[in-house]
């Protein structure tokens, strides 16, 4: 199965993007690497308030499944880490590398 990834495109609320990008590096990241995910970077963009990043999987289930499995596992719920609390809205692009 040839690899996934996705671009993600996060408007974080007003006031809230330092300590988004503080709890995604410290708690998402170490997770997502633990469940087999890559990530090809992240950035900012303060005018606008996103945060963007790109999240891989090349593994064995569909990125899909992997995903679900990650949201479903005990330790993403011990995070009491809810979006909701720091997004206005998020955007996925499925992208295909080309070089």
């Amino acid at each position: 199965m040839a690899a996934t990834t996705q671009i993600r495109t996060y408007t974080v609320r007003e006031g809230l993007l330092d300590e988004w990008v503080r709890r995604w590096r410290e708690e998402i990241v170490p997770l997502r690497l633990e469940f087999g995910f890559s990530l090809g970077g992240a950035w900012i963009d303060r005018g606008r308030h996103h945060f963007i990043w790109e999240i891989s999987y090349d593994g064995p289930e569909a990125f899909a499944e992997r995903n679900r499995q990650y949201w479903d596992s005990p330790k993403r719920a011990a995070m009491a880490l809810d979006p909701k609390d720091y997004l206005l809205s998020t955007e996925t692009r499925e992208v295909t590398r080309v070089y």
